[in-house]
């Protein structure tokens, strides 16, 4: 009986070896950690993409904030979190951003992550405050060219989206304007608004009221085509300034590298569905992003681009990681 039983054992654990990880997965609440305050807009989708993915796995899936660092303290914690599917990343630009700025980011956005899926591009728009003469985006050009260094830009701080997106036009247009960061989009706003700063590329999410009150004007969008929730803003291709379609802000998830890629795919689904009709469509429509929910494959490819893309702009601007 002892041998029958030993034999029965060792069969029972065999097969429960050769099961594939996600035919068991999940059997325990997923944390997925972001590096921004609760509230904010990658936050946000975060947690509808979280009520899906409950929905879709039955099992808990916990939205964890750990701020600090421009992400890196969550990035880092999820590139040494077990490879098992149950501590995932939701992050942003920044996560190709970090290691291009800094010398000892901690971690490589290829080599330490597992893509699962892209699920958000937001454009920008360039905005100015109402007051400001200048009607077009070479209006603007053409005033850096006559003062050099007259014209500046705000952002949210060095390395995102309206910071590199001002980067990309100085570099395309050989001018010499002025980066004022500040510590959040809406002070940056606030005195771009107020005429203290010339212009800033302010993402899509939250401008239709201050351009419907005219508090500010729009001179083009970082889009392929008009945007139906701005259908008078023209492109910046239209403004004569191609290599604009991509210069997004973006959000997706991803886990440490050596994830099963049978739980990869797993995961991947839910995204994909979120993104086709779930509570994460609905909350970025009506932010006027774009709902990606691509595959890994897919968002891998993406983030290899996106990182090589905004590597150049940092050449051509002589930004030399620190």
């Amino acid at each position: 009986m002892k041998i029958i039983l030993g034999s029965l054992l060792a069969s029972i654990a065999i097969a429960i070896a050769a099961t594939p990880a996600a035919a068991q997965y999940p059997v325990k609440p997923i944390r997925i950690i972001i590096g921004f305050a609760a509230g904010g807009p990658t936050d946000l989708v975060a947690r509808a993409l979280a009520q899906d993915m409950t929905a879709a796995l039955g099992q808990s899936v916990i939205v964890e904030n750990r701020t600090g660092a421009n992400a890196l303290i969550a990035t880092v914690a999820v590139a040494k979190a077990p490879a098992d599917g149950y501590t995932l990343l939701y992050n942003s630009l920044n996560h190709t951003i970090n290691p291009l700025l800094m010398k000892n980011a901690g971690y490589d956005p290829i080599r330490d992550f597992a893509p699962i899926s892209l699920m958000q591009t937001t454009p920008s728009i360039l905005v100015l405050g109402a007051g400001q003469p200048y009607g077009s985006v070479r209006d603007l050009v053409q005033a850096a060219k006559a003062k050099p260094g007259a014209i500046t830009f705000g952002s949210a701080g060095n390395g995102g989206s309206a910071h590199l997106t001002a980067e990309l036009l100085k570099s395309q247009s050989g001018v010499n304007m002025v980066h004022v960061p500040f510590r959040g989009n809406a002070p940056a706003m606030t005195d771009v608004m107020g005429g203290n700063v010339t212009f800033m590329f302010y993402p899509i999410s939250g401008l239709q009221e201050f351009l419907g009150t005219k508090r500010l004007k729009a001179l083009a969008i970082t889009t392929g085509a008009r945007h139906p929730l701005f259908p008078d803003v023209p492109t910046m291709k239209e403004q004569g300034y191609a290599g604009f379609e991509d210069s997004h802000s973006w959000s997706g998830m991803l886990a440490p590298a050596g994830t099963p890629a049978d739980v990869i795919q797993k995961l991947s689904a839910t995204p994909m569905k979120s993104a086709a009709g779930g509570a994460m469509k609905n909350r970025g429509e009506q932010r006027g992003s774009r709902t990606a929910g691509s595959t890994p494959k897919e968002f891998a490819a993406f983030l290899a681009k996106d990182g090589e893309r905004w590597r150049r702009v940092l050449d051509s601007a002589g930004i030399k990681p620190e």
